[in-house]
């Protein structure tokens, strides 16, 4: 049972569920609509929200928006909605949030609508350790075999984060690195909101990236904190029909285990 007391009262969580899926073959199916024993992969996410007791819990819809709000809304789960209207990079649909977390003045988790088998033990303890430390942000990350397609973290000689990487954006040693980053985080949302004004679309995609808040953070001096993940399958995304069927499997053994 988790102790939903672990985590604070001033805690948000952002949920993105805009992308397309493109890799999913379906034009006509937003990939968090995509089912993972018998409910939505967003299902998965938004339940894991409510367990750690966030408040507000804001959805971030773009792709195929209204078969994801109905679905929430029928399902009667406390989200609300911003709406990513062009998919111009994470840091786009982070921002599209501003409005709907005014008045908010806490911690935010953002959360992977595609990736359901994060543990809320898990972000429980990251949100310890930010909190111990006040830092800016909090990144769950995890060491890979073959890192290739993931931004990389890379870190100081200390072992401090600097900035995270594309990898279409990263140079030969930088993609030598086997951590990456997961696009789970904890961020504090003052620090958020003021470093997303700032970031610009300069890279290979043209697109604004969220983790470019990093370099801001660096240059304010402020706290970035790593958070390696042992279990690569809690921050694991599913962009393909045969992840679907392995992250299926996946679930079927955890409950098993339990």
């Amino acid at each position: 049972m988790i102790d939903a007391s672990s985590a604070s009262s001033s805690l948000a969580a952002i949920i993105m569920a805009a992308g397309q899926g493109k890799r999913m073959n379906n034009p006509d199916k937003a990939k968090v609509m995509y089912e993972l024993n018998g409910t939505p992969l967003i299902g998965h996410v938004v339940r894991l929200a409510i367990l750690l007791g966030c408040q507000p819990i804001v959805a971030v819809v773009g792709h195929q928006r209204q078969s994801v709000i109905d679905y929430l809304g029928k399902a009667d789960f406390p989200v609300t909605f911003a709406v990513q209207e062009q998919q111009l990079g994470t840091a786009h649909a982070v921002m599209a949030t501003e409005e709907s977390l005014t008045g908010f003045d806490g911690d935010i988790i953002i959360l992977s609508g595609d990736a359901p088998l994060t543990r809320p033990e898990t972000l429980l303890a990251a949100l310890r350790k930010h909190k111990e430390h006040a830092a800016a942000v909090t990144v769950l990350t995890a060491v890979l075999p073959d890192a290739s397609g993931y931004g990389r973290v890379i870190r100081d000689a200390q072992g401090a984060v600097l900035r995270i990487v594309e990898h279409k954006d990263a140079n030969e040693e930088e993609r030598a690195i086997r951590e990456i980053n997961s696009g789970i985080y904890i961020f504090n949302r003052h620090a958020l909101f003021t470093a997303l004004k700032r970031v610009d679309n300069d890279n290979a995609q043209g697109e604004y990236y969220l983790p470019d808040v990093f370099s801001i953070f660096r240059s304010e001096d402020r706290v970035m904190l790593p958070f390696v993940v042992d279990d690569i399958d809690e921050i694991r995304g599913i962009n393909t029909l045969e992840q679907l069927e392995d992250m299926e499997m996946l679930y079927k053994q955890r409950q098993m285990e339990r």
